[in-house]
């Protein structure tokens, strides 16, 4: 059975945490999606609210249920996203990792088309966006201009909208794992 991790950084995210779970729980006991093993990692990025308390409460009601699936990494404080990424990281034994943040901004329910894609060979899948509903202009003038500087800069083809909704298959983890710098995305 494959495994798969879903990395969670979480900064101040109380509000959001039980629709989150009550929307993985939905997608990962699904008929479809029983075939993987699933595990939800949680890097807490030094909250200040009650997302610790949140998390470890869900942990253990799953450990009384004998479902689980949670996992905590609690980080002595606020590094950023991407060094609560590089932990999660660092952590994962899976097969694949799936990036979601946990606004809900990106919806779950496309990671089994995600799976699919990874599935057919792919070893990174990114989810793109095919609207910015709901962002002022400025953010999106700024996201747009932000995508013009780093592909004038880069040789590479950089996807535009894509964030940091994805799936790495395990030689991509264990690729970024090799890397020694501090900030690796």
């Amino acid at each position: 059975m494959k495994k798969i991790t879903i990395l969670i950084p979480a900064y101040n995210e109380e509000e959001v945490l039980q629709p989150l779970f009550e929307r993985l729980n939905s997608l990962t006991n699904s008929k479809e999606m029983k075939k993987y093993s699933w595990e939800y990692l949680f890097v807490n990025d030094g909250s200040r609210d009650n997302t610790v308390s949140i998390i470890k409460a869900e942990i253990e009601k799953e450990n009384k249920s004998k479902n689980r699936k949670t996992s905590l990494i609690d980080l002595s404080r606020n590094f950023g996203k991407e060094r609560a990424m590089a932990a999660g990281i660092d952590a994962c034994n899976s097969d694949a990792l799936i990036f979601i943040d946990a606004d809900l901004q990106d919806p779950p329910e496309l990671i089994p088309e995600m799976i699919n894609l990874w599935n057919e060979g792919y070893d990174d899948v990114y989810a793109k966006r095919n609207s910015r509903a709901g962002e002022s202009f400025v953010k999106k003038f700024t996201s747009k201009m932000y995508y013009n500087v780093i592909q004038s800069v880069s040789d590479i083809q950089i996807q535009k909208d894509t964030g940091d909704f994805r799936l790495l298959d395990k030689k991509c983890i264990d690729a970024l794992k090799s890397v020694q710098e501090k900030t690796r995305n």
